[in-house]
């Protein structure tokens, strides 16, 4: 499994940037000849760049973005399954998926519950761990040919990082499940529709209007906006530790069942997938 302990980056092995302009820290995945498909290693990135940010007086606020022609297009299949995590049992392998998965959620609970505002420009598919991920922003801002979808149970494993609750909670519980239960794709419109995104700009103004939400987030008072995000998320949120707790053990069964084995297997070879419950 991935070394969840180091800090540091190697050279060539970069999911993530972040650079801090003008009050704003940029992140940006990095990763667009493989479509920014997310990983043990781009989990372990992201925990890394939200401590930075945390402790920075100087970011005010964060962009969220991404390099190439899909924001993230779900989870890397090369990566995330064939063993990365094993166990000299399936009972084993489930424990150690659980605890893997308790690790990913630290990860995302830091930065989804850092001090500064987080805005989203989202572009192109947004799927899977790339979908959980924009929904964790504070502030959605995507490109008129964004695609969004969770596929999870087309591949026969559970919606790991708590994409579905937090559709659940921003567009309603019936949502979250046509979404999550079928994996169908909607587009741009049909998210803001939804109050799953706040606004959608033609591709070639995303980085540009995201950037000036950011900026005007960031020239108010800190104390202030930092108070605010926490009293609204605490509303929001109600519940969501317990919640995710249980994803984190559905995503234990499902990631060492049969069926996700045969469904990881079915996409590789870009076949439809026969799940027998197992």
């Amino acid at each position: 499994m991935i070394d969840t302990i180091g800090t540091d980056i190697p050279e060539g092995e970069e999911r993530l940037r972040l650079d801090i302009e003008d009050g704003l820290g940029i992140l940006t995945l990095c990763y667009p000849q493989k479509l920014n498909a997310w990983s043990w290693e781009a989990t372990r990135q992201l925990g890394i760049f939200a401590d930075r940010i945390r402790f920075d007086d100087s970011i005010r606020a964060v962009l969220l973005r991404a390099e190439g022609r899909a924001f993230c297009a779900g989870i890397d299949v090369t990566a995330l399954n064939g063993g990365a995590i094993e166990g000299r049992s399936v009972s084993e392998r489930t424990r150690n998926y659980y605890e893997g998965m308790r690790w990913v959620h630290e990860r995302f609970r830091t930065f989804a519950r850092l001090p500064q505002p987080v805005v989203a420009a989202v572009q192109g598919y947004c799927l899977g761990f790339g979908f959980e991920l924009a929904l964790m922003a504070d502030v959605r801002i995507v490109s008129d040919d964004a695609v969004f979808a969770l596929p999870e149970a087309q591949i026969g494993v559970a919606v790991d990082a708590g994409g579905d609750l937090r559709i659940a909670r921003d567009a309603g519980a019936g949502w979250a499940k046509l979404l999550s239960l079928t994996g169908r794709r909607i587009d741009a419109a049909t998210a803001e529709r939804l109050r799953l995104v706040q606004l959608v700009t033609p591709v070639d103004e995303l980085t540009k209007t995201a950037r000036e939400v950011a900026a005007e987030i960031a020239a108010n008072a800190p104390l202030a906006v930092q108070g605010i995000k926490r009293g609204i998320d605490a509303y929001a949120d109600a519940g969501m530790d317990a919640a995710l707790d249980r994803v984190a053990l559905n995503a234990a069964i499902t990631l060492t069942s049969e069926d996700s084995r045969a469904g990881y297997a079915a996409k590789g070879e870009r076949r439809a997938a026969t799940f027998e419950g197992k």
